[in-house]
């Protein structure tokens, strides 16, 4: 038996793999691939079954100024920039309102970090988007806003949490996490929060009764070690908190980002490490239920795959989005759920529309 045999024999017979583990399972070749990506599958079945689950959603990007320069950024724009845009209030009811038209249950926002903001922006984007669509959940901010927000107006991030709650905050975004480690920080994104506070800040929220989803950014200049010890950290706050209610993987949209433009990154993720990040982030995370499939980042076909790998959720259906587009990803605005039904059932699975917390729809 060879040792990628050995960890998928353990993981399936549930023992919790290392985090040596995942970084062997990430650096995999050939097929040995297929075997982590059909463990997976064996694993995702047996924990949440065949249904795939999507949410009817829709983003809103209040702005696109931004005080940071990260480098796999292609969206955010500074003061003088062409096609700059701050939405106010009466734009955000606007598309607020017609997400409520649309039937969708979730409302995400997260956006730059715009010069001007403190924590009272946030909450009044959050109190219009409550105003103009009561009822539907708002999946807002993100640990990076929020301790940004939190130290314009003087405050901790307890209580900037607190506030977004109080304002109608349903559930935090688990973005700005890109890879939770500081030396990888501080080549892509060196002006945002590090692994400590991110941590920190999500810890707060799940303490404050606010669920949040995990994610990680790969493909640019991480390696199998990078990835496994985020995952390390992930699992560690879900046996702490159980707070996470999804695990996200983003690929790396490379193509108008300063990061690839200046030789830096690498082109994006292969084939092979998108099926693997999802593999092996099912088989890692233990103790999550939930492993979501960015058809935005992958494109349909290769997010179908990751169906056959252990994901088991297609994610929302968007309506609007900005930020993919901004680095150069195309298709990404919408995506029908005929379409989704079309993908689940072609793998002899049914579709099924959920809530943001993954109840029923």
């Amino acid at each position: 038996m060879t040792k990628i045999q050995q960890i998928l024999s353990d993981a399936l017979a549930g023992y919790r793999i290392s985090e040596a583990d995942a970084a062997a399972l990430f650096a995999a070749r050939n097929r040995d691939v297929w075997e982590i990506a059909a463990a997976a599958d064996e694993m995702r079945e047996s924990r949440v079954g065949d249904t795939v689950t999507y949410v009817r959603n829709q983003n809103i990007n209040v702005t696109n100024l931004c005080i940071n320069n990260c480098g796999f950024c292609g969206f955010s724009r500074k003061p003088g920039n062409e096609g700059v845009y701050h939405y106010g209030r009466e734009t955000v009811m606007e598309k607020a309102a017609l997400a409520r038209e649309r039937k969708v249950t979730e409302i995400c926002t997260v956006s730059g970090l715009h010069p001007d903001f403190t924590a009272e922006s946030y909450l009044d984007i959050i109190r219009w988007i409550r105003e103009a669509a009561p009822g539907v959940h708002i999946h807002a901010s993100n640990p990076m806003e929020v301790a940004y927000g939190a130290g314009k107006s003087g405050i901790s991030t307890s209580e900037m949490l607190g506030l977004l709650k109080e304002a109608g905050l349903g559930s935090l975004c688990g973005t700005a996490a890109e890879i939770l480690v500081d030396s990888v920080r501080r080549v892509i994104c060196p002006g945002k929060i590090d692994t400590g506070t991110w941590e920190r800040v999500i810890r707060e929220a799940h303490a404050l009764g606010i669920p949040s989803t995990a994610t990680i950014m790969y493909g640019h200049v991480d390696r199998p070690e990078d990835c496994a010890r985020h995952l390390a950290i992930i699992r560690d706050i879900q046996d702490d908190t159980g707070g996470f209610t999804e695990f996200v993987p983003l690929s790396f949209i490379h193509m108008n980002t300063p990061l690839y433009r200046a030789g830096i990154a690498r082109a994006g993720a292969t084939g092979r490490e998108d099926i693997l990040m999802v593999a092996v982030s099912r088989l890692f995370l233990d103790n999550f239920d939930n492993i979501q499939i960015s058809w935005v980042k992958l494109g349909v076909r290769t997010a179908q795959l990751g169906l056959l790998a252990g994901g088991n959720d297609l994610g929302g259906t968007m309506f609007e989005e900005s930020i993919s587009k901004g680095a150069g990803a195309s298709g990404t605005d919408y995506l029908d759920p005929a379409v989704m039904q079309r993908m689940a059932e072609d793998l002899g699975r049914r579709l099924k529309q959920r809530t943001t917390l993954y109840g029923a729809a």
